[in-house]
């Protein structure tokens, strides 16, 4: 009885790194699209001058 006990010890562990591989390689690609998007709004943004900034107002067609 006692070696039965000892071999619930590594098939435990073997169930539990079953179940934390599965899990590790899980597909976490599902909201990578909504993230670039956002990410390409916040470099536009970025890339625009600012309204009230110097390089704004030294854009062609001002005084």
């Amino acid at each position: 009885m006692g070696a039965l006990l000892w071999l619930l010890i590594p098939l435990t562990a073997a169930i539990a790194a079953a179940i934390w591989g599965s899990w590790a390689t899980r597909n976490r690609t599902y909201g990578d699209n909504a993230e670039l998007a956002g990410y390409e709004r916040f470099r536009a943004a970025m890339e625009r001058p600012a309204a009230g900034s110097e390089a704004a107002q030294a854009a062609p067609g001002g005084s």
